[in-house]
């Protein structure tokens, strides 16, 4: 039992009491747009906190680095699902799918390895004929060069020939007499004019 002191016997008789339910739930007041500003922030300026350029370039390129990364795990994911599927879907035609394919496959590359031997062969023949035509080269240009070689000895020796024979109408000392006195005895006149075929068209005549 409570002894009534004033007021207080129904504040304790509902503190002692069971707690009732909360049938509302406690909200906030917010202001409309008609309110007036608070007296606390009149006159108060809203700076925008400062940003670092370094910083804001470095999170750039990690958030676009972040979501390029969940972009391929993203797309890893669903194709892994997707291939799980089909291969639940599928079942065996599946399994028979990849034997076809794998012997698809050692066809391609048998076929492949017999065609690198037969391109081998042939390249291996033209790298055969090239250098016999190389060598053939090789010989006809040596023996062209003999050939030069003696032409060129055999015209000298023409010369040389034909050098010693006219060293016989040479004058030296031993004919120098003889061949005055044939010179004086037979005098020749060089002072004449020629047509363009070579033949003496005018001549003085010698005093």
């Amino acid at each position: 039992m409570f002894q009534v002191i004033g007021g207080r016997s129904v504040q304790a008789a509902r503190l002692l009491s069971p707690r009732s339910a909360v049938l509302l739930e406690a909200v906030r007041g917010r202001k409309s747009r008609e309110d007036p500003v608070a007296k606390s922030k009149e006159g108060r300026i809203k700076v925008p906190p400062p940003v670092d350029p370094v910083e804001m370039v470095v999170l750039k390129e990690r958030f676009s680095e972040y979501q390029l990364i969940m972009r391929a795990l993203r797309l890893e994911f669903k194709e892994e699902v997707l291939r799980k599927k089909y291969q639940e879907e599928t079942g065996s035609m599946a399994e028979e799918r990849a034997k076809q394919e794998a012997e698809e496959h050692r066809a391609l590359m048998a076929w492949n390895d017999q065609e690198n031997q037969r391109l081998l062969k042939l390249r291996m023949l033209r790298f055969q004929k090239e250098k016999e035509e190389a060598e053939r080269k090789r010989v006809e240009a040596e023996i062209q060069r003999e050939q030069e070689q003696q032409e060129l000895i055999t015209q000298r020796e023409r010369e040389i020939l034909q050098l010693q024979e006219d060293a016989k109408n040479f004058i030296t000392l031993e004919n120098l007499d003889q061949r005055i006195e044939e010179a004086l005895d037979n005098p020749k006149n060089y002072n004449f004019a020629i047509d363009k075929q070579g033949r003496v068209v005018k001549q003085t005549v010698q005093q």
